[in-house]
């Protein structure tokens, strides 16, 4: 009596193998990719193999009809690997997805409305116009960037323009779509992060020295595109300084006397100078106008650009934390 044959599915790792029966084709019932998984009973069935220890990875589950697929992990446990899995047009609405792993899996157009998608592994999982209306997405983690992204970067370094405005097209409607999703369910500060990286993957898109690229990466550095407010303070201290810096060398008068870097000074003396320059940063940035201090020679163009410079940067400050206050 012949043995019965077994799954030939098998990854460069040994332990990633299936022993589950043979079909014709050589695999089992879930990586046969020739075989629709849509009947009434493969719901249940996949949750009983699932839990009786089967090889996760690598399923073949395009356009598998799995609404309500409960795949949870158990408080204090690791959840399901799904990695490699095929997922395309899966109807999985209402799915308890928590902590499974789909690195690398292909989600294109599958269907998670509703789903508990909390915790799960999605690095370079293929997310393209996947419906996430009403999906949990809190902690979904993505990784440091999306798979079309990845492939958009590395055409870029080949030269390759065409492909790589393809594939930040399509990262820029990834993360629209998943900003849409936390939006719906409340999530403002993770619907934040993801403009912040549909507008760079818009910003990408852009000739490499045009006008909208460098007016969007400018953007991106003062606030973060709105939703870093934190940037603004950061750049207005650092122009304070510098400015402070700049009136150190060139020069401020206070008094009727010229306030100058003089080599010959002491320590304590420079230290005093560069706080009276600091002040008068500060003023200027501020456009207070006190009137105590005045510019002199080239520090007059210094002081007309911070001025310029730090009303601006005050109002944008207002709009950008009123906007994150306001959410």
């Amino acid at each position: 009596m012949s043995a019965e044959l077994r799954c030939c599915y098998q990854e460069d790792d040994p332990q990633h193998c299936c022993h589950a029966p043979a079909g014709p084709s050589g695999l089992c019932y879930w990586h046969d990719p020739t075989i629709c998984k849509d009947k009434a009973e493969d719901k249940a069935a996949l949750e009983q193999y699932a839990r009786a220890g089967g090889q996760m990875r690598g399923l073949a589950l395009k356009k598998a009809q799995l609404a309500g697929l409960n795949l949870a992990a158990a408080p204090g446990q690791s959840g399901f690997d799904l990695s490699f899995s095929d997922l395309y047009r899966a109807n999985l609405q209402g799915a308890h997805l928590y902590k499974v792993n789909l690195t690398q899996a292909n989600l294109m157009k599958a269907d998670l409305r509703d789903a508990n998608v909390h915790w799960v592994k999605a690095e370079q999982a293929n997310l393209l116009g996947v419906k996430w209306a009403g999906a949990r997405l809190e902690n979904m983690q993505l990784g440091k960037t999306l798979r079309q992204e990845a492939i958009a970067q590395q055409a870029v370094k080949a030269g390759d323009q065409a492909l790589a405005q393809d594939y930040f097209e399509q990262s820029e409607e990834i993360y629209r779509d998943l900003r849409k999703a936390a939006e719906h369910e409340g999530l403002f500060v993770l619907s934040g992060l993801y403009i912040q990286q549909e507008l760079r993957m818009r910003r990408f898109q852009y000739p490499k020295f045009s006008q909208k690229r460098l007016l969007s990466k400018l953007i991106d550095v003062f606030c973060g595109y709105g939703e870093e407010p934190v940037r603004v303070v950061l750049f207005s201290l650092l122009l304070i300084f510098c400015c402070a810096i700049a009136y150190f060398f060139l020069g401020v008068v206070s008094a009727g006397a010229v306030l100058q870097f003089n080599p010959q000074a002491s320590l304590l003396e420079q230290l005093q100078l560069f706080g009276t320059c600091l002040y008068y940063s500060v003023v200027t940035f501020t456009t207070l106008g006190y009137g105590d201090i005045t510019p002199v020679g080239l520090s007059r163009l210094v002081a007309a650009v911070e001025a310029f410079t730090g009303s601006f940067t005050i109002a944008l400050f207002v709009v950008v934390f009123v906007k994150k206050m306001t959410r």
